[in-house]
């Protein structure tokens, strides 16, 4: 899926990056908890999330993601902005809630990663 194509179907604006809308991707994760992105998430393109702090942008160029995308009408600062354009990462953000734009992705191709339980 194109990054264009999550934007149609999550009905989201992009904030920046906007050339860099036509890279595929091919799965995504939605978390709050960075450090659980750090921890379990695995050769994901996409992160979509509620947390609004540039530990967002440093965990997802960390993990060599291009896009991420703000749910529940939250709205990066401009030092968000700028540290995204300068790993050019994508940035949108939407109103829908994280669970609804996760399903609305996943039942339009974009896939998860296996993990294993942890016991």
């Amino acid at each position: 899926m194109k990054i264009k194509d999550m934007q149609k179907l999550l009905d989201a604006k992009v904030v920046c990056c906007e050339e860099n809308i036509e890279r595929q991707v091919y799965s995504a994760c939605g978390c709050d908890l960075m450090s659980d992105v750090l921890a379990y998430v695995k050769d994901q393109a996409v992160l979509l999330t509620g947390l609004v702090n540039p530990q967002v942008i440093r965990t997802a160029e960390m993990m060599d993601m291009i896009c991420i995308v703000f749910v529940r009408s939250k709205t990066p600062s401009d030092e968000i902005i700028q540290m995204a354009k300068e790993h050019g990462i994508v940035i949108m953000c939407t109103e829908k809630r994280l669970y609804e734009a996760c399903g609305i992705l996943y039942s339009n191709g974009l896939i998860g990663s296996a993990t294993k339980a942890q016991s």
